[in-house]
């Protein structure tokens, strides 16, 4: 055992000694490499810079020739003219893939040859969804809404089921997007587009059968509100006026008084919001906002310009070892046959 330790330790010494030499011959080969680096792009620095200079002018071009962007418009199909606002989109979009310029001038966009592609997606929202509500019956709104989307997600994963086509062409809110090879003025694109989609026989009588209820009823809601006030008013004199009615009635808190004033602030509630609808309802698609000529960064567009200068550079260097690699195994190959 005693005569076998020295051995051991000698061994042990060789092996570190070993290890040393081969980390040290890596870090060796490195310095080297990296030398060798130095002097190859110092012996062609004057190519490298060229090519620089070449890729960066060359993106600047590409980028300004081949630009795109993106047009975006959200809109709200009332009357339930969902799946014709995607329908006509469809069309619109199909139209583009077959070059069609004669259908697209035809539907009153000036510029066809600029359109690049067309879609529509709905701008999901579920909280507004579930709390989607109207006056009076607001609570009895919300509760069914909710109680469909528990339905709906029982048998599956939530988020599946707010994503899910039959739940998303429910929500209010749509966004078309368009992208297009030159900007586009609102004139030219956006207005011709909204009124095509706007020129539906069918839904254009549902839009004025509704519209002419709705001022219907704000007329009677006006016509109650009045009488009301007309009744506050005669009750308020009365009440006031020295000489008081052997038929004066006293209300109290109790009474039915509270509930005309109830009726009162609900009709005014409604009145209201029956106002709003007439601005929601005068189109068949109606535009909420527009945002256009938003500059396409994604992937490769406009990015050129940084991008080419570094591919001409490397592919110049690709080439310069590739030739050293096949002069290298050209030689080896012409001593091995000496």
């Amino acid at each position: 055992m005693i005569a076998n330790q020295p051995n051991n330790l000698d061994n042990q010494e060789i092996d570190l000694s070993q290890i040393s030499e081969k980390i040290n011959g890596f870090f060796d080969g490195i310095r080297s490499k990296i030398y060798h680096s130095i002097l190859y792009f110092k012996k062609n620095s004057k190519m490298i810079i060229l090519l620089f200079v070449l890729g960066f002018g060359l993106g600047i071009f590409l980028d300004t020739t081949t630009e795109k962007f993106n047009n975006e418009l959200v809109v709200i199909p009332n009357f339930e003219s969902t799946d014709y606002l995607y329908s006509k989109i469809d069309l619109i979009s199909s139209k583009i893939k077959e070059e069609d310029t004669v259908f697209l001038k035809s539907i009153g966009i000036l510029e066809p040859k600029n359109l690049i592609k067309i879609k529509v997606a709905p701008i999901i929202d579920l909280y507004s969804f579930i709390n989607k509500s109207q006056p009076i019956t607001s609570n009895a709104q919300s509760s069914q809404n909710f109680e469909l989307v528990k339905l709906l997600s029982e048998d599956g994963d939530i988020k599946k089921v707010v994503t899910d086509e039959i739940t998303s062409k429910n929500y209010a809110n749509h966004k078309i997007s368009i992208k297009t090879s030159k900007k586009i003025s609102n004139k030219n694109t956006i207005e011709p587009l909204l009124k095509y989609l706007n020129t539906n026989e069918y839904f254009n009588n549902i839009k004025d059968s509704k519209l002419n209820s709705i001022n219907i009823k704000i007329a009677e809601n006006q016509g109650i509100i009045d009488q009301i006030n007309g009744l506050m008013s005669q009750f308020s004199s009365a009440i006031n006026s020295p000489q008081k009615s052997d038929k004066l009635v006293y209300y109290n808190e109790n009474t039915q008084l509270n509930d005309v004033l109830r009726n009162k602030d609900g009709l005014i509630s409604e009145t209201a919001y029956l106002k709003l609808q007439l601005i929601d309802y005068s189109k068949i698609v109606r535009e909420t906002s527009s945002v256009i000529n938003i500059k396409d960064t994604e992937k490769l567009n406009n990015k050129l310009k940084f991008l080419l200068p570094f591919l001409f550079i490397f592919i110049f260097i690709f080439i310069g070892y590739a030739k050293k690699f096949i002069e290298k195994e050209a030689l080896k190959a012409q001593n091995k046959t000496n």
